[in-house]
């Protein structure tokens, strides 16, 4: 019989939990269903989301042919058969058949190049899943012509209509006698995966008796999984639970477990990029201002572990690791950015003050155009105390350096210069 989770495999977009950013009446995907005319994409989301669903969906409800190749096992060879039957099949005006590729991140350049002619003379009409960026592992040639759709973690409420319509439906479950008595440990275990969630679901009913009442609660759902927790899925599960142990060990400044987490990442076979971006990331929005050096670190460590890979790479990424966890740290970065995008969203497309205005034209400069704008460099210690807010957010503070050594002396410097707008 077929596993749970393939059982209750959605056919249409009614069946299908989650997304509705994108397949709700106003989403992005339900508009281009609706027109029948789809782009190639990429659907790029953590697992268990329902990207291969959402492919095969939209094959069915568009009624379109539908080929799928995995980028683990798939090479050059097969991406051109797939492509020349595509084309064997195609009918006079008839509609492009989908080729669907799972994973796509893990296809090499060679293999995305061979896909560019078919994509390009509409043979085919690509849908690529990955769970990584696609900027940085999708060829941008192949990229432009794709429509990149971001899809989320399955929220709470989400899994858990999940659970009641699969113990309610599923033709093995709706006759036994399942009881929720607290779904914290399945919904923790999940982690917002519903293929991981139906599987843990179905190890729990399949461990009782044949017509015992199943009653799921925290610790039974504990004693079933622990064996399974300290494993490593580069292709999903512990992938990202692992990533996360080690971010926040660096910013808890933390060296030891960071290592620790560094290994278990390394032992599980994962790809050294994928930690180098990560800790690119890191050395921004955790480190920041505290340490500027840290993010040209974490730059040279992701050019030399994209230049040696493993098992030399490794050195490095350690070296990096231990660097970032005792470097002091500071956020103020990552909180300024957010601050203000919020405040772009509250306040709308306020007008650029006209002395900060370009004026490259003689009517731009009749209008006022940089007019009264005043030149930092013709001024002592090239800073002159000026406007730069649109009037509206006059005097408004986004930056609060963080209490370390190189934040304070920018906050001295701000104080300074600032005194009569800011309150530092």
């Amino acid at each position: 019989m077929k596993p749970l989770a393939e059982r209750m495999r959605p056919k249409n977009l009614d069946d299908y939990v989650g997304q509705q950013h994108l397949v709700g009446s106003k989403g992005a995907l339900h508009q281009v269903l609706t027109s029948g005319r789809i782009p190639s994409m990429i659907l790029w989301g953590p697992p268990g989301v329902g990207k291969t669903t959402l492919a095969e969906i939209i094959a069915n409800t568009l009624k379109r042919p539908f080929y799928t190749l995995s980028a683990i096992s798939s090479g050059v060879k097969d991406v051109r058969q797939t492509i020349e039957k595509a084309k064997s099949q195609q009918f006079f005006n008839g509609p492009n058949p989908i080729l669907f590729i799972d994973e796509i991140h893990r296809f090499s350049k060679s293999q995305q190049d061979s896909l560019l002619g078919a994509v390009e003379r509409g043979i085919v009409t690509l849908i690529g899943a990955t769970t990584e960026n696609p900027s940085f592992e999708v060829i941008s040639a192949l990229l432009s012509r794709c429509q990149v759709y971001v899809l989320q973690h399955h929220s709470k409420e989400e899994l858990l209509e999940l659970v009641d319509r699969v113990i309610a439906e599923d033709e093995v479950l709706k006759n036994k006698k399942i009881t929720i008595e607290n779904a914290d440990a399945i919904l923790r275990y999940s982690g917002g995966d519903a293929r991981k969630l139906l599987n843990i679901l179905e190890i729990i009913v399949n461990s009782a008796e044949e017509d015992a009442e199943v009653i799921i609660n925290n610790e039974l759902v504990q004693s079933q999984l622990q064996q399974n927790i300290a494993t490593y899925d580069k292709n999903g599960e512990m992938h990202y639970d692992i990533i996360s142990a080690l971010i926040k060990s660096i910013r808890g400044s933390d060296p030891n477990a960071a290592v620790y987490w560094l290994a278990r990442m390394i032992e599980g076979g994962e790809d050294p990029k994928f930690i180098a971006r990560r800790l690119l990331i890191l050395a921004s929005e955790d480190i920041g201002l505290a340490n500027p050096n840290a993010l040209l670190m974490a730059n040279q460590t992701f050019q030399a572990v994209h230049t040696i890979g493993f098992p030399e790479s490794r050195i490095i990424l350690s070296q990096a690791v231990i660097y970032m966890a005792n470097s002091p740290k500071s956020n103020t970065a990552y909180m300024a950015i957010k601050e203000a995008q919020d405040l772009v969203k509250k306040t709308g497309n306020l007008p650029v003050p006209l002395p900060l205005r370009n004026a490259p034209s003689k009517l731009m400069k009749s209008l006022g155009y940089g007019k009264n704008y005043k030149y930092s460099h013709n001024y002592e210690g090239n800073f002159v105390d000026q406007e730069f807010f649109p009037k509206e957010l006059s005097g408004t503070k986004i930056y609060q350096p963080s209490a370390n050594a190189q934040e304070e002396k920018s906050r001295k410097l701000l104080a300074q210069r600032w005194k009569n707008r800011y309150n530092y």
